[in-house]
């Protein structure tokens, strides 16, 4: 019995022995599991960290970067803000610098915002803005200097349009210093002269003041003085658009049909390409698309549309506001497609004096008058030293 149960208690302790040994190895085990598992996570750790640091390091290297840059742009636009007053009402309503990057379509958009407040929030005298449709250089620009000299230049503006890359070259004192506005190619009897003729007025209207706006080529004079021309043109109830019905196959036989039914024969007109327009007619041609469209697209080829464009528009919406007559004298006796030229052989007093008056009486708001024109072309270089002789004589300046 002694030794059956010494035999039992040897079996159980080598079997709990055997148990703890067992027992011990899988708590090793575990610990040493969880030592790696520890250690592992300590290294993903560490390794994630330096990541992590090098990553809000770099973007915050980035972000002090690019906050330093905009800084700089933000100094850099508050110092040309300083220069231009960039918000105040002023560069608003009449802005200083003509260059710009705006598209014909932005420019259009812009130009024919109409403010529907009556009253002007600043002292507003009417100017008339002198609009220069030119190729290149303006070989008249010292009798213009004269005209303008010595007069008040908030009653005028003047705006160039020239070839792409031609800079005017005049002096700082000069009053076509920095007025050319942003160009685009133009070529004769295209649809692109309408193009310059809107992106002159545009420009134009972008100076709320601007009240007139004359079309005047590199040919072109004036034949009476600034104060003449200014309280003629201000004190006109009518703009000054020539449009009249041409039966000859250079009048209706250039309408095409595919027009039709937005402009119909009887509405076609033509006139002289010079003209003279209100500031509510301005904005009307400028936020035009619809007409514009039709014309672009079928008034070609050897269709001339700025002989057509503006007459028939305001032919079809604005006939009563408009006086029917040019402002600018051209001599078109020779036939041809192109007007006489004037050299410096054909000035003389009685010539320039039989423009300004012939004798011919032409309305003027609710009467007559003998002043019928107030500039004239085509006049060659040559003849700017005989007109520069007799313009204290006959022309008043």
């Amino acid at each position: 019995m002694a030794r059956s149960r010494e035999k039992e208690d040897l079996e159980s302790w080598s079997n709990s022995s055997v148990s703890i040994t067992k027992d011990s190895s899988i708590s090793l085990l575990k610990l040493i599991t969880i030592l790696i598992i520890f250690v592992v996570g300590v290294v993903i750790g560490l390794s994630s960290s330096s990541h992590i640091d090098r990553y809000f390091t770099l973007r915050t290297e980035q972000f002090s970067l690019n906050n330093n840059h905009g800084i700089d742009n933000a100094q850099q636009i508050v110092v040309n803000c300083e220069k231009e007053d960039c918000l105040s009402m002023k560069s608003f309503i009449r802005p200083r610098n003509l260059s710009h990057s705006m598209t014909d379509d932005e420019l259009f958009w812009r130009a024919s915002l109409v403010p529907q407040k009556e009253e002007f929030p600043f002292s507003r005298v009417p100017r008339v803005a002198f609009m220069f449709l030119t190729r290149g250089p303006l070989p008249m620009l010292p009798l213009w200097e004269r005209f303008f000299k010595g007069q008040n230049k908030a009653k005028y503006s003047i705006y160039v349009h020239a070839l792409p890359g031609f800079e005017l070259n005049v002096t700082s004192t000069s009053v076509f210093y920095r007025r050319q506005i942003p160009s685009q190619h133009v070529e004769w009897g295209s649809v692109s002269l309408v193009d310059a003729e809107k992106r002159l007025l545009a420009n134009a209207l972008l100076d709320f003041s601007n009240e007139r706006f004359v079309l005047l080529s590199e040919s072109c004079i004036p034949i009476y003085n600034f104060p003449t021309v200014y309280k003629y043109l201000t004190g006109s109830t009518h703009s000054f658009v020539e449009s009249y019905d041409d039966p000859s196959r250079y009048g209706r036989g250039r309408y095409s049909r595919h027009m039709l039914p937005d402009i119909r024969l009887a509405d076609w007109r033509k006139g002289s390409q010079w003209f003279e327009l209100n500031r509510a007619l301005a904005v009307k041609i400028v936020a035009d698309t619809k007409y514009y469209t039709l014309f672009k697209k079928y008034c070609r080829p050897s269709c001339y549309p700025d002989e057509h464009f503006i007459p028939t528009y305001l032919r079809m919406f604005s006939a009563s506001f408009n006086a029917n007559r040019t402002v600018t004298y051209v001599d078109w006796s020779l036939g041809g497609p192109h007007p006489a030229t004037f050299t410096a052989d054909n000035i003389t007093e009685s010539f320039m004096q039989s423009i300004r008056k012939d004798g011919t009486l032409c309305s003027y708001n609710s009467g007559n008058t003998l002043i019928c024109y107030l500039f004239a072309r085509k006049f060659d270089p040559s003849a700017l030293q005989p007109l520069l002789n007799l313009t204290s004589k006959v022309m008043g300046f």
